[in-house]
């Protein structure tokens, strides 16, 4: 059983049970009932028909929040010599190869994401059972594997997230800091939404979302119309 202080019972009253508030609505209202000290962010669960049992309803794409995350992500590209200088105009904050390997063979993961081009995935074969565990492993379906290098980067460096479908049909992902402005996260919550339900599986084929629930790190959820 779990237990809540008296802080988070205190601002758990200002929300109507089984309740489905309008997006703005249901921002500022949790906002209104966080209570951490510090800024913290802005998350959703997206509760799903889809059964990951079955491979034909699987979920799992990117979505580009117009405001970011708030987070500065490091990027790293790991490709051919001839493209290193390109990627690192592009905004990697670091790129190469051979090296990158040593690195992380070593131990050493300074970075937030991983690209690369289809060509080099062979050569990230030996590191992947590394990279897998921690979920820096790039994939096509997360938009990591590209021949748009420069893009990629210049997406990933302006908010483009990664989601998917966790054991329990649900989609969770954090859509901005608690400081943004109710708009920003609005226009995030939105876009990730329409990322979910434009990525519907074959295998689904009715509704996709079932309940959409936001919640600030520290506070309960405010269940949002979807």
């Amino acid at each position: 059983m779990v237990f809540y202080g008296k802080k988070y019972k205190n601002v758990k009253s200002l929300i109507e049970a089984d309740k489905k508030y309008p997006v703005a609505e249901a921002v500022a209202l949790a906002k209104k009932v966080s209570y951490a000290k510090f800024g913290g962010s802005l998350n959703v669960a997206v509760k799903t028909y889809a059964d990951p049992k079955y491979n034909d309803q699987q979920i799992r794409s990117t979505a580009v929040l117009p405001h970011g995350t708030g987070k500065t992500l490091r990027v790293i590209a790991f490709v051919s010599d001839d493209m290193i200088a390109d990627a690192k105009k592009a905004g990697a904050d670091m790129a190469g190869n051979a090296e990158i390997i040593k690195d992380i063979e070593a131990g050493k993961f300074d970075f937030d994401v991983m690209v690369t081009t289809p060509d080099m995935m062979r050569d990230l074969a030996k590191v992947a059972k590394a990279l897998g565990p921690k979920g820096l492993m790039p994939s096509p379906k997360a938009g990591t594997v590209t021949q748009d290098l420069a893009a990629t980067i210049d997406e990933v460096k302006k908010g483009r997230i990664e989601f998917r479908l966790d054991k329990t049909g649900n989609v969770h992902a954090g859509i901005g800091k608690m400081s943004f402005t109710d708009e920003q996260l609005i226009d995030n919550l939105n876009a990730i939404i329409t990322a979910i339900n434009e990525n519907k599986p074959a295998g689904i084929k009715g509704k996709l979302i079932k309940k959409v629930v936001i919640s600030p790190t520290m506070g309960p959820g405010v269940q949002v119309e979807a």
